[in-house]
């Protein structure tokens, strides 16, 4: 289906925001079939071993990772303290001071999605972990063998013989990128809404009820659709009003097809709250200014204040409500203990 087409479709389709009370049941209903609960495990998750998650969960924070040892995984992709998987930086600063070109993308339910990185050119958490460790501008270490030798140097061969059993060189490049996968698979987010959608009418107030119905009514599920509303296909930023940066062509750079330029994955909206700025170059600050642009560029509408503020009420209901205890936090220092 042509994608302006489906736009009007979901529009026309939504549940009619009225000053009258919200059918709960209504809502819940429409919400599990255009949205859905999170799933309680990500794609090979099943394979994944309580030993090979550990080993990625201490490699996630191992600063030996990067040229200076001063980055981690962790440094441009937070989860400790309760963050969103993010720097919250417009662009992350690399180890040498420079800064990359594009926004650093939650962490958070990053194994659900159909690629890795803005632009899709990983094709798993695996291929994408291995990027920013030998990245110049990121954390510039210069080649995988040196990366490997850093982590003997702290002692990680003992632990990679343990988890990788049997293989003729257990401590590989591969093996760290499939370690720390193994990990971001249990980085899956807890919120309201998808308590909302288990029964509990308790877990959402009406105006974020109000603001779903709006969100779907406006059309922003045309494309901020499925569990994660978001993260399963690629749209041109700025598919009816163009978007002010033209200097980065998006999926083009992957794929050298002209259709791709100014194509980007569309984000997860889960979490959305804790991840600002927001868009590929991290140009917006606040979140009510992201949703009124996006409807603009991408549906041809301007909002009201009054929709504005009810989708973004109803975004507070995707923010993650769990914590997670953080063993290995610049752990270098405790391998072997």
């Amino acid at each position: 289906m042509d994608i302006k087409k489906l736009v009007l479709a979901v529009m026309i389709g939504g549940v009619t925001t009225t000053a009258v009370a919200v059918d709960k049941n209504a809502v819940r209903t429409q919400a599990k079939m255009m949205h859905g609960p999170i799933p309680a495990t990500m794609p090979g998750a099943e394979v994944d071993t309580p030993a090979l998650i550990d080993l990625g969960e201490r490699l996630y924070f191992e600063t030996a990772l990067s040229a200076d040892g001063s980055q981690s995984c962790n440094t441009c992709h937070r989860i400790d303290g309760g963050r969103g998987g993010v720097d919250n930086e417009a662009t992350s600063l690399g180890v040498k001071g420079g800064r990359g070109d594009r926004n650093s993308p939650s962490v958070w339910n990053a194994g659900f999605h159909v690629a890795q990185f803005w632009d899709g050119r990983a094709a798993d958490l695996a291929a994408q972990a291995k990027g920013p460790i030998l990245n110049p501008v990121e954390m510039a270490v210069p080649d995988e063998q040196t990366a490997v030798s850093n982590l003997k140097e702290e002692g990680y061969e003992a632990l990679f013989a343990e988890v990788f059993e049997g293989e003729a060189e257990p401590l590989t490049y591969d093996n760290v990128a499939k370690a720390i996968g193994a990990f971001e698979r249990t980085l899956i987010t807890v919120d309201r809404f998808d308590k909302f959608l288990a029964g509990d009418d308790t877990a959402m107030t009406e105006t974020e009820l109000k603001g779903y119905q709006t969100f779907v009514q406006s059309g922003c599920a045309s494309c901020h659709n499925g569990a994660l509303f978001g993260g399963s296909m690629y749209m041109k930023m700025g598919l009816i009003n163009a978007y002010e940066n033209t200097h980065d062509l998006g999926r083009f750079a992957v794929t050298n097809n002209p259709a791709d330029k100014y194509v980007f994955k569309v984000p997860s909206l889960r979490n959305i709250t804790k991840t600002a700025p927001y868009f590929h170059d991290g140009a917006v600050a606040g979140l009510d200014e992201a949703v009124a642009q996006m409807a603009w560029m991408q549906l041809g509408r301007k909002l009201s204040d009054q929709e504005v503020s009810e989708i973004v009420a109803f975004l507070g209901a995707l923010e993650d409500t769990h914590t997670i205890t953080v063993k290995y936090l610049n752990s270098g220092a405790e391998v072997g203990q």
